[in-house]
């Protein structure tokens, strides 16, 4: 008998263990979960977005006349310039770019056949205002010789002064129709040298004289540096083509182009600090907001309502020196700053009916605590009501998170 109620006794040990464990296996456990703790400290809401550098004054240098324009970056040579960016220019003295005149283009064979008429005919009129100049060569010998005989008569009162007055009449008359005749030859040499030119084609510019003073130099207008070389080839321009940009990489400014939703918020003066271009954040301030904004396409296709922000630099220059024109920067502007404000992460926040709310821990176990959120940047949210200093909260609820579920904060490795 006693051997059947050990047994007995031994088979119900074993059963209520199994009992036991398989009660403790299907008994709920805490959830392990990220906890963080509502305090009080300095919070900012700011506005971000990508900026860039400009100067503020960028001159453009422009072709006065249309020409050729010779090559700007190029070796030192008897026509040419050699400017590159980043080059200092001194106003009204450093020469930036070359102009040559342009090359003449091709005559049509009409237009060809049509001027070198005119050239025969402009040949055949300066030989005969030619024959007209020996005419008038020998009848001014003639009539100079009848003067000297007129007056040598006169003298003895030969003749009457009335013959030695028409000697010198013809003399003079005779001259004044040789002079014309030297200024008509003079004329029609003109004439043909300019219907020879029209003849001039760009397969006989090769065969006449080169001109050294047939250059155009444009300077620089400001002193500054060379920012940008437009037309760095040379080419054939039209008057006012774009040449150079010249401006002073020191007199810097930043330009933002925010969403117009935040440009609202922002005021003339505010608060920025400039990072992301390779150094230490830099102090800024708001100088103007735009009243118009404009149309901009993001990468993703999207139309947004954008608007210039102008930035300029608190910091000295001895902290910003190394950026450039067209530099790309991170802004972020100030909109809102507390000394003293009640703040949880936003990783905590969800939405709940409508309003804010946090799985707060009371006794160990989650309780939605419905709250009130007046400010927030990427990182935390300032409360207004619903959470005091010092509560924890649950960070990133998953949906194994419920109101009155266990939980236990997850131990970091």
């Amino acid at each position: 008998m006693s051997s059947t109620w050990l047994k007995r006794a031994a088979w119900t040990l074993v059963l209520g263990v199994v009992l036991i464990a398989a009660g403790w296996l299907a008994w709920p456990q805490p959830v392990a979960v990220d906890l963080a703790t509502v305090a009080r400290g300095p919070m900012e809401v700011t506005v971000d977005d990508d900026g860039k550098t400009e100067v503020r004054h960028v001159y453009t240098v422009s072709a006065p006349i249309a020409g050729k324009v010779l090559r700007i970056s190029h070796p030192p040579g008897d026509h040419a310039v050699s400017v590159h960016v980043g080059d200092v220019v001194t106003a009204n003295e450093s020469v930036v770019a070359l102009m040559q005149p342009t090359t003449p283009s091709f005559i049509d064979v009409r237009s060809r056949e049509e001027a070198q008429a005119a050239v025969a005919a402009a040949d055949a009129s300066i030989k005969y205002a030619e024959s007209e100049v020996h005419r008038l060569e020998a009848a001014v010998a003639y009539y100079r010789t009848e003067l000297g005989r007129a007056q040598s008569l006169s003298r003895t009162q030969v003749i009457s002064a009335q013959a030695l007055d028409k000697a010198k009449f013809d003399v003079e008359t005779n001259e004044a129709a040789l002079a014309s005749a030297k200024a008509e030859v003079e004329r029609w040499q003109e004439v043909r040298r300019s219907l020879a030119a029209r003849l001039i084609d760009p397969a006989s510019m090769a065969t006449l004289p080169a001109d050294p003073v047939c250059c155009v130099q444009i300077r620089s207008p400001v002193t500054g540096r060379v920012l940008k070389i437009v037309q760095e080839s040379e080419a054939v321009v039209r008057a006012g083509t774009p040449l150079i940009e010249v401006g002073d990489p020191l007199d810097l400014d930043i330009v933002a182009d925010l969403l117009s939703s935040d440009a609202v918020q922002i005021s003339a003066g505010a608060p920025v600090v400039i990072d992301g271009w390779g150094g230490t954040p830099i102090r800024g301030r708001v100088t103007r907001v735009d009243p118009a904004g404009f149309l901009k396409v993001s990468a993703l296709g999207i139309e947004e309502q954008r608007v210039h922000v102008t930035i300029d630099f608190v910091d000295p220059a001895e902290l910003w020196s190394r950026l450039g024109h067209d530099y790309r920067v991170v802004v972020h502007v100030t909109v809102w700053n507390a000394d003293d404000a009640l703040t949880l992460p936003i990783g905590a926040l969800f939405r709940s009916g409508g309003s804010w709310a946090v799985f707060a821990v009371r006794e160990g176990r989650a309780r939605v605590a419905p709250i009130e959120v007046r400010h927030r940047n990427s990182r935390v949210a300032e409360v207004v009501s619903g959470l005091s200093a010092g509560d924890s909260v649950i960070l990133h609820p998953s949906d194994r998170i419920a109101n009155g579920v266990r939980i236990m904060e997850r131990q970091s490795h």
